[in-house]
């Protein structure tokens, strides 16, 4: 990797005082060569007084650059920095031309070529500091400019941009120049794409992929374009300011690290998203949320932008929460799927919050990580750490306080206040300070007040109730442990005569609000009327940010009846408790398990169902409890989704029979039923094997030896795709042999030609907590051979070798002494120390969780 200098918040600082820039005219070929492309960039800027500053590109090659019109010497390039000194006051002009290299870690310009048909695509994702990638910039987000690019293509390539295209011979497309938007922001994708073209509010429309997914495409083309324009048109519901920018395509790009990115008219997307197999309808659901995430940023992160990285919760807490609201809000105008004209497609968009995102924003912010949503200025100095901001906290959290505004403020007055920031604030920069003046503007309550409360602290409160009764009479106290006041509902159910077999069944007898004060103390008490309630769930409607507990009492009749309460939304707040009891020591895993094993037979909402097996396979089974209960933990998800398998025969409910077959093939701990699927290609009474079942059918056999590499040449001749190269080499990575675990370890670590999908795909298959003998004496090598790896490939890879790449499977005294004795090297590189980090405080977890029971 090419050294390279992180830009301080006091450097921005200091330029954006400096410098007004114009215009950019960038003109990119993209015909030179498989390695690298030209680049060429024209830089009108304004000195507002005399003096230096510098400005930003990585090049392959600096042929050459001149300052009004006085060639300057390309050697003065010290790692990504050109000085400009002795800069006059007035107007000037800079002009560079480099050569500059393709990615293959889904930075700055990724190049890919689908092994499907042998096509090439490439794409840019440019963001935070990956602009300088692909051509000059003085890159920070405050210093917004015009864009002009024209790229020069091969012949049969379209070429997708920001602006307009418009294709003017001989390979070359213009796109029209964008208002002032910050360098981040800038995008292209070059290919020959497959395009689906509509146009919507008189502007044009397109949703484009990779040729070998066009079919794929085309049969959801309705269902995206749908949800693109019902949020499209639910926005200029909500919003004052319409959509800024002239078209609004949406491109599915392969090995994209980030699910999206909000580029203004060009928002690129995962092509995962483009579904080659069947998924599920909360899988759908992702998407439209994603859909309806990226849209919003077009007004918030793009319209108006943060002026320095403290301030990226603005962007992010704002799309998140505004992603999952109006994803629940929208309807389509005509029947599709399922779907009647008028309905929503995804109404229950919360509970999928509930179970899944919002813990990650819980895990995050227990960790020696954790930070405020919105953090102090001085704990975001340069551009390196505020990458490491990108987690649970910024997404989940924020979004879950911004929810829990909205429930205290009413959403009238918030969004009154939004309309007055972007009137505001719009094509220009705005900071927390700006945001909390315009929400306060609209309402009589403290704003301030409740954004130091809420986004300048950490962790997690908890909110603990007390339950007594009286003869006519029962009483409620909460005890709060923590730091924040909460609006919360509380719910009451009591049990409900039902003579059908399974759990118990119970009816909601009443729901209210409930003020829980900042101090952290015991509230006053509250008594309400009648026996007491089988069941009192604090926080019901989960509009807040607080780990919950249960009463005796309560747990007692959960235990009986969880998949008998009424409303998912509130299954989703108890089992939430049941998961944080057992992170924190309270519960044991085995008990989760059994309580998974009672109620998910009976469980109907697909999101549940998904959040809570994902949490019993990923973390209890393969964590939390020890190894010697490991194939126990592993019967009992057998059981229970064997139990789902055969619930779901008539074909009712595809979905959850979908994802049942999915975790009894990872629960599989004998190859034999599996192994008779993948040779039948299919279930016993469906579904049909495709690639991705085939695929993790062919993973889990090979951890447990009972495939070999003929069988992984074979399956990969017959799906020669990307997604079947990702699923040899993670097959590969878990063969059981000392030959495969080392030709794997010397792709991860040593050879650095894997693309980050590819790598990504190897360190999944690699560590098997069944390999434990193979894998023992590699534990110890990882640390600073991923230290090495980061150093050399940068941060993308960095990242994948954090997450992907770390021996998880390894809870042991031993690999947290390595582990915390890792963290003391020096040469750690930010993205790497952070991730390793937040992997080492779980470890610490789980081995607290197994110790505690």
């Amino acid at each position: 990797m090419t050294p390279m200098s992180v830009l301080t918040r006091d450097e921005a600082q200091a330029r954006a005082q400096f410098l007004d820039v114009h215009r950019y005219t960038v003109d990119l070929d993209l015909t030179t060569g498989e390695e690298t492309f030209d680049s060429r960039t024209v830089i009108r800027f304004t000195a507002l007084a005399a003096g230096h500053t510098f400005v930003e590109l990585k090049p392959a090659t600096l042929r050459s650059i001149s300052l009004d019109g006085h060639p300057l010497d390309p050697a003065d390039l010290t790692e990504n920095r050109f000085p400009l000194t002795a800069l006059t006051a007035g107007p000037h002009e800079l002009r560079i031309d480099a050569e500059m290299r393709y990615s293959r870690t889904g930075e700055g310009m990724h190049r890919f070529t689908d092994p499907t048909d042998n096509e090439t695509y490439t794409y840019t994702q440019l963001f935070m500091e990956d602009v300088q990638r692909v051509f000059a910039a003085f890159d920070q987000p405050d210093l917004k400019s015009v864009f002009a690019l024209t790229v020069t293509a091969p012949d049969g390539w379209t070429v997708l941009g920001n602006g307009i295209a418009e294709h003017t011979g001989d390979g070359r497309w213009t796109l029209a120049p964008t208002p002032p938007v910050s360098t981040y922001l800038v995008a292209v994708a070059a290919g020959p794409w497959h395009s689906v073209t509509t146009e919507h509010a008189g502007l044009p429309f397109g949703i484009h992929c990779r040729r070998s997914l066009a079919p794929h495409l085309d049969a959801d083309a309705d269902e995206i374009l749908g949800i693109t324009r019902a949020c499209f048109d639910r926005f200029h519901e909500k919003f004052d300011e319409p959509y800024p920018f002239d078209s609004y395509d949406q491109a599915f790009v392969p090995e994209f690290n980030a699910g999206a990115m909000e580029n203004p008219g060009l928002v690129t997307f995962r092509d995962e998203f483009i579904y080659r197999s069947a998924v599920t309808d909360t899988e759908r659901q992702t998407r439209g949320m994603v859909i309806a995430h990226e849209m919003a940023h077009m007004w918030f992160g793009d319209l108006v932008t943060l002026a320095w990285w403290d301030d990226i919760w603005l962007n992010e807490s704002f799309a998140e929460y505004m992603g999952y609201q109006t994803l629940a809000e929208v309807t389509l105008p005509r029947a599709l799927n399922s779907v009647q004209a008028g309905e929503p497609p995804f109404p229950d968009t919360w509970v999928e919050f509930g179970v899944s995102r919002k813990g990650w924003g819980y895990d995050a912010d227990q960790r020696p990580s954790t930070h405020p949503v919105a953090p102090d200025p001085a704990a975001v100095p340069d551009t390196a750490s505020a990458m490491l901001n990108f987690d649970g906290i910024s997404y989940a959290k924020g979004a879950s306080a911004l929810r829990q505004l909205v429930a205290w403020l009413g959403e009238k007055d918030f969004l009154a206040g939004i309309n007055t920031h972007f009137a505001r604030h719009k094509f220009a920069n705005a900071t927390l300070a700006d945001f909390i003046d315009n929400l306060a503007s609209a309402t009589d309550r403290d704003v301030h007040a409740w954004a130091d409360q809420w986004l300048r602290t950490t962790g997690v409160d908890t909110l603990t109730p007390h339950v007594t009764e009286a003869d006519t009479t029962w009483s409620l106290t909460v005890d709060h442990h923590g730091t924040r006041p909460h609006h919360i509902t509380v719910g009451t159910y009591d049990h409900t005569i039902d003579t059908q077999a399974g759990p118990e069944r119970l009816v909601l007898r009443d729901r209210f609000d409930l003020g829980i004060p900042q101090d952290d103390a015991t509230q006053d008490s509250t008594t309400r009327p009648g026996r007491r309630p089988a069941l009192v769930v604090l926080n019901d409607n989960d509009l807040t940010y607080a780990k919950v507990r249960l009463d005796p009492d309560s747990w007692t009749t959960v235990l009986n009846g969880l998949s008998g309460i009424p409303d998912a939304l509130t299954r989703a707040v108890v089992w939430n408790a049941a998961r944080d009891m057992v992170r924190d020591g309270e519960l044991a895993p085995t008990a989760y398990l059994e309580a998974a094993r009672a109620h998910l037979p009976h469980e109907t909402d697909l999101a549940l169902l998904q959040g809570v097996l994902a949490f019993a396979d990923t973390q209890i089974a393969a964590r939390y409890v020890t190894p010697e209960n490991r194939p126990a933990a592993l019967a009992t998800l057998t059981s229970l989704t064997r139990d789902l398998i055969r619930r779901t025969e008539d074909g009712t409910h595809p979905g959850l029979r979908l994802t049942a077959v999915r975790h009894f093939i990872d629960a599989a701990t004998q190859p034999d039923t599996i192994h008779g699927w993948l040779t039948d290609g299919t279930v016993p009474g469906g579904p049909e094997l495709d690639p991705e079942l085939r695929w993790r059918i062919l993973t889990r056999l090979a951890v447990l030896g009972a495939t070999d590499e003929a069988a992984i040449a074979a399956e990969l001749e017959a799906d020669p795709s990307a997604t079947g190269q990702e699923g040899a080499a993670r097959c590969r990575a878990a063969l059981p042999t000392p030959e495969a675990k080392a030709a794997a370890w010397h792709a991860l670590f040593t050879d650095d030609t894997l693309s980050n999908y590819l790598f990504t795909a190897t360190a999944q298959g690699f560590w098997q907590p069944e390999q434990t003998g193979l894998l023992t004496p590699y534990v110890p090598r990882y640390y600073p051979e991923a230290t090495a790896l980061a150093v050399r490939r940068g941060p993308a890879i960095a990242e994948a070798a954090g997450r992907y790449a770390f021996p998880a499977y390894a809870v042991d005294a031993d690999s947290l002494h390595l582990g915390e004795q890792a963290l003391t090297d020096q040469a750690l590189i930010p993205a790497l120390r952070r991730k390793l980090a937040d992997q080492i405080d779980d470890l610490r977890r789980a081995l607290t969780v197994r110790t505690a029971h």
